[in-house]
């Protein structure tokens, strides 16, 4: 008998995606820091630029051909979030578009694929909402509180609250974990969960009440509270009980795409922070031209490549369905690292300039802080690790 040998994941050293990237840079182009200014004042939703990316079909690039998206692999995605973050805009108001519409095509029947799909790659449908997160459980997702009971065989009542659910204003669908099976009767904490696609335009006001949460960042981020919600049987995903299975591919996903926007905000830092560098005279002479300056610039650059490195892996191995759980944490954890650290670089190159709005450093050095907290903390990554990859015990 022979073994099945695992096939070898390609690995290009070379950027990829050329074309996809310049098109999304005219994109960004329209939309310059006064744009984001704008918005970061007025505490609104980038409607012309979420716009902007559907039409160009670039949200689209996940979803197969067959619905109407581009059929690109992750990869691809990447390039795209990357691009749009290099160029000082911010893929956070509808990033989830890529990755949450994932669970639907991976794990959704027949019927649910060709009922969504479709118009969430023309836009006609946005899927920006992701249910995950409660106020007493946090990153302890097996403990979440929210109830789905079955009622009949057409329906389920759902009770319970979400918190941090960002873009949930702004979309017409959300996906919804819940627990369908009380945890006492469960062998695994894993268990018993499941996920349902609720339709936003029928359940505000009949079962959900939203609050918007004041927060530092303009994410439009939000409390969901849910009361005898009643959600149509047909809108589970996939078999019920199963659902933490379907977000955990869906979040290894969801990793590497973040990891994307941390790198192209570590090179929106890093050339800044060196074409100020180049260009700021003090005592006579280019402050680049000091080792102080100097140092934490290139630090920061050589942290961007080995993150960039780690991340192109993850990508490939998800690409490959092969199991990427450890590279897409680990890529996501360094990736976010290196941008903060170019970020903090940034900061000190411009020195008291940093502040000033119009120069868009501190919007984007805000935006970046983020990162080392969301959608998954510093610490959580290193527990995975150290458990996952390591063999390290549990920690509790």
């Amino acid at each position: 008998m022979t073994s099945a040998i695992t096939p070898p994941v390609s690995l290009p050293l070379d950027p990829q995606w050329g074309e996809i990237r310049d098109g999304v840079k005219r994109v960004c182009d329209g939309f310059p820091n006064a744009y984001w200014m704008k918005l970061d004042h007025d505490d609104a939703y980038p409607t012309a630029f979420v716009t902007a990316l559907t039409e160009a079909g670039y949200l689209a690039a996940l979803i197969p051909e067959e619905f109407g998206g581009a059929g690109l692999p992750l990869g691809a995605a990447v390039a795209i979030l990357e691009t749009i973050h290099a160029e000082g805009c911010n893929a956070a108001a509808c990033h989830a578009q890529m990755y949450t519409m994932g669970t639907v095509l991976k794990h959704g029947n027949a019927e649910q694929k060709s009922r969504y799909l479709p118009g969430i790659a023309s836009g006609k449908l946005r899927l920006q909402a992701f249910g995950v997160t409660e106020p007493t459980t946090g990153s302890d997702t097996t403990q979440l509180k929210t109830r789905a009971e079955k009622k009949g065989n057409d329906r389920y009542i759902v009770n319970g609250q979400k918190v941090w659910t960002s873009r949930a204003m702004h979309s017409d669908l959300m996906l919804l974990l819940a627990r369908t099976t009380p945890a006492d009767k469960v062998k695994k904490r894993s268990e018993g969960l499941s996920v349902f696609l609720v339709d936003l335009r029928e359940a505000k006001g009949r079962g959900i009440e939203m609050k918007k949460i004041d927060a530092m960042i303009n994410h439009n981020t939000c409390e969901v509270f849910i009361d005898n919600l009643e959600v149509p049987a047909e809108n589970l995903i996939g078999v019920e009980g199963q659902g933490f299975k379907y977000i955990v591919d869906s979040m290894n996903a969801e990793r590497i795409l973040i990891a994307g926007e941390s790198l192209g905000d570590a090179r929106f830092f890093t050339r800044r922070a060196t074409d100020y560098a180049k260009e700021r005279m003090v005592f006579g002479r280019p402050i680049g031209q000091n080792q102080g300056v100097q140092f934490p610039i290139a630090r920061a650059h050589a942290e961007y490549v080995a993150a960039d490195l780690l991340v192109a892996k993850a990508a490939a191995l998800f690409e490959a369905g092969r199991d990427c759980g450890a590279e897409a944490n680990m890529g996501k954890m360094l990736a976010a690292d290196a941008a903060w650290k170019a970020a903090e670089a940034c900061m000190q190159t411009f020195g008291g300039f940093a502040y000033a709005r119009e120069y868009g450093i501190e919007r984007k050095w805000r935006e970046t802080r983020l990162y080392q907290t969301a959608p998954i903390s510093t610490n959580m990554i290193l527990a995975y690790v150290a458990q996952h990859v390591l063999g390290l015990p549990r920690s509790y």
